[in-house]
Parts: structure tokens; sequence; C-alpha cells
């Protein structure tokens, strides 16, 4: 090794390039010969050395530019178009078309929300009903709703006044919650709710419930006071995109109390088991 390079080191001196290395060779200097004067003229040249030189601000400014980022809840339109389920069901008395679709268009903290949701058997339309409520955040996942909701079937159309709560419960299970006040004291409240498992990247299991309770017998509608019908279904999808996800699934329905009479009257069942095929879309 070379001891001139190693003597730098220890001591963070620079050793001039032309002082040669017989200049540091103790091992070839006898020490017990060593003059008591040593002549000065001959002594290596030592330098000091900063290995990092101070900080300027130029160089700041320089190693973290200035980023252009967006303000937080700024004034700017967004929107989100969710097609949740547009699909076919194989029904016990034939086929049909169901569609659950919602959307909005706001800020961070205000939007408007549109929801619809129906369905068409054989060519009939048994239900259909559209939203659109105002939605005003209260959290970071949770938003306070209240608007109308218009009846189109069964029956003769009905307006409702709706109050609601939706968001994120614990580990991202999709809630909403909502009381509908209706015409000559009839109310209703619907609860929902949805959860996406991953199976993969692309594959995702989606189970979901949802139940309707009224406060009043309504007899041109089909529905009774109390708990009036629920649904349960899982739906298994895969993300050929995000945007673009085919699915199929199976789905339970049950009817209740006097709903479940009226069902049995008009000579249809009170539970079924449907097969799904559909398609999920957002943009």
């Amino acid at each position: 090794m070379n001891i001139r390079l190693l003597l730098a080191a220890l001591c963070g001196v620079y050793l001039s390039p032309t002082q040669s290395a017989e200049s540091l060779d103790h091992a070839a200097m006898g020490h017990g010969a060593m003059p008591a004067a040593m002549d000065h003229s001959q002594m290596p040249t030592l330098q000091s050395r900063t290995p990092i030189p101070v900080l300027s601000d130029a160089d700041r400014r320089a190693a973290f530019p200035a980023v252009n980022g967006h303000g937080v809840h700024d004034k700017a339109l967004n929107g989100f178009w969710l097609i949740d389920q547009l699909e076919y069901q194989d029904a016990d008395d034939g086929s049909a078309l169901a569609w659950d679709m919602s959307g909005w268009v706001g800020g961070d903290i205000d939007r408007l929300w549109l929801r619809t949701e129906g369905e068409r058997n054989n060519g009939h339309t048994e239900k259909a009903e559209v939203q659109a409520l105002w939605g005003h955040a209260i959290g970071p996942w949770w938003d306070l709703v209240a608007g109308l909701r218009q009846d189109f079937e069964p029956g003769s159309p009905q307006t409702w006044a709706a109050f609601g709560v939706q968001g994120l419960a614990l580990y991202n299970f999709e809630t909403q919650a909502t009381l509908f006040v209706g015409e000559k004291g009839q109310n209703a409240l619907r609860l929902e709710g949805e959860y996406d498992i991953l199976l993969s990247n692309r594959l995702i299991l989606q189970p979901s419930a949802e139940l309707n309770l009224y406060s009043r017998n309504d007899p041109e509608r089909r529905i009774g006071a109390g708990l009036a019908n629920t649904e349960a279904g899982v739906r298994l999808r895969y993300e050929i995109v995000p945007e673009f996800a085919p699915y199929i699934g199976v789905t339970w329905s049950s009817t209740y109390g006097n709903t479940a009479d009226y069902t049995g009257e008009d000579g249809e069942q009170r539970s079924q088991t449907r097969f799904v095929a559909g398609v999920r879309l957002w943009f």
C-alpha cells in the first residue's frame, strides 16, 4: 500500500502530486539518524480539503424547483358517472333488464348527485325511479344528502323528499341510508351496502344488499307497511380496463308482510333467485 496515500487519508490533507512518495517513506528513513533541525523547504506541501462545499440558496433552488400544485377545496367543477349495474336477469317469469346508475357534478365539498334504478320485465317497465340530491361533505368519507325522488313505476307517478347519508364505513364498505317522505303520510327508509373483494388486480367479487321499509300500506303500488322487501346479491367482475368490467352473478330477493300478501295475490313468487350477467362502466 502506498504509505503516502494512507497518511493523507488519515490526516485529511491533500499532498501535492509533485511530491514524491519517497518524501514520506519512513520505512526507508532512519529515525535515529534524523537531524535535529529539518530543512522546511524540503517538507511536502499540505493543503486543507473541504469534502462538501457549503450549500447556497441557489443550490437549494436548483435541487428543489417550485411545484405548481392545485389548491385543496378549490372551485373547479368535476364529475363522475358510474353505471354500477346494467344487466340481464334470468327471472322466473321471463327475462329482465335492470340498471343501477349514479353520478355527481361539483367540487370537493358540495355536489349534485343523480341516481336512477329500475327494471324492465318482458318489455314492460315494472319499476323506475330518479333521484336528484344535493350532497355536502361532513368528513373525508361521508356526505349528507337531500333532494327529491321521482317514481315512475309501479302505479301512478309519485314524488318523495329525500334525506340521507352516504359514504364509506369500516374497511371501505360503501353505504347509503336514505329516508323518503312521500305523499299522504307515506314514508320509506332504504338501506344499501356493497363491498369489493379483490381476488386479483382485475378479478373482483362484489357482495351487495338492500332493504326497504314503509310506514303505510299502499295497495296501488303493492307495498305493505313495515319491512317490504330485501335483495342480496354477489357479482364477479373482470376489469378489462378499470372503466369497463363485464360480470356474472346471482341475486336473491324476498318480500315480507303485507307486501308478500300482495305479491301472492298477483300470482307472483314471494322469493326469487336470479342469475345475472352484465357490465359495469364508469367515466
